[in-house]
């Protein structure tokens, strides 16, 4: 089973559109999949928008109460993969986006490098002529930030938002996270996050180069460079930050 994971906040002119080409990929290139969107608390009718697809597709939807940012979605994500899979070692999570950036024709590419025996398979977004200016500056302020941070061997594009994960590495994660989330930090620093315990945790990583489309999109882009570059870097301070000292135990009296 191939669970695609989509967190969804103010997507309603999108999301339909995007679950209608999802299947018409499945479509062609048959595989029994199921769709999980998480509505993160949206105030236009996303929520509204899906409710005829859940007739016409394998689609679940999960909602949360609360505006509540890019990282629970991915949190609350994971948690229900990894609840709902029968079997882990042979089915995977796919995240992507809801905005059109991420193309549903390219989930065959990353499903035949699952399929190949990787467990995780990060999908690089290409520099492209049509790559918004804020996109490009979030990449130059990454790029920095990851010096204090540290890079991941193998990895140019950290922040990307389409991969696939073997559900056995989630529960893995979610298993050494405890009750903490899976994925931590503001924005784009949730990727990063999530890309870094993952690239620990599995045995086989691959990446593969993809193409991104900017000029469907119904919104502007979201990314704040500076904002989400200093989130990085507060990410970073919050790892290294010393756990703090045990109370003292009083003898008793």
């Amino acid at each position: 089973m191939l669970y695609i994971c989509i967190p969804a906040y103010n997507e309603a002119q999108t999301i339909g559109v995007l679950l209608w080409r999802i299947r018409k990929v499945f479509q062609e290139y048959s595989r029994e999949y199921e769709i999980l969107v998480y509505d993160d608390g949206s105030t236009d009718p996303t929520v509204e928008t899906l409710e005829p697809y859940s007739e016409v597709l394998p689609l679940t939807v999960l909602s949360g109460n609360q505006h509540r940012g890019y990282a629970a979605a991915l949190d609350q994500l994971c948690r229900a993969v990894s609840a709902r899979t029968r079997y882990p070692r042979r089915d995977a999570m796919i995240t992507m986006q809801a905005d059109f950036t991420d193309q549903p024709e390219h989930l065959p590419e990353l499903i035949k490098r699952f399929e190949g025996g990787a467990d995780f398979i990060v999908a690089e977004r290409t520099l492209l002529e049509t790559t918004p200016a804020p996109v490009r500056r979030l990449r130059w302020i990454g790029s920095m930030a990851t010096r204090f941070i540290g890079s991941i061997p193998g990895v140019t594009d950290p922040f990307g938002s389409m991969r696939l994960y073997r559900i056995s590495l989630i529960r893995d994660l979610l298993r050494e996270s405890g009750d903490k989330p899976v994925a931590e930090g503001e924005g784009w620093a949730a990727n990063l996050s999530l890309l870094r315990k993952a690239s620990a945790q599995a045995r086989r990583m691959e990446t593969v180069p993809l193409d991104p489309r900017y000029d469907v999109r119904a919104r502007e882009t979201r990314i704040r460079p500076w904002s989400d570059g200093m989130s990085l870097l507060r990410s970073r301070r919050a790892r290294q930050r010393p756990p703090a000292p045990a109370a003292p135990q009083r003898s008793a009296p």
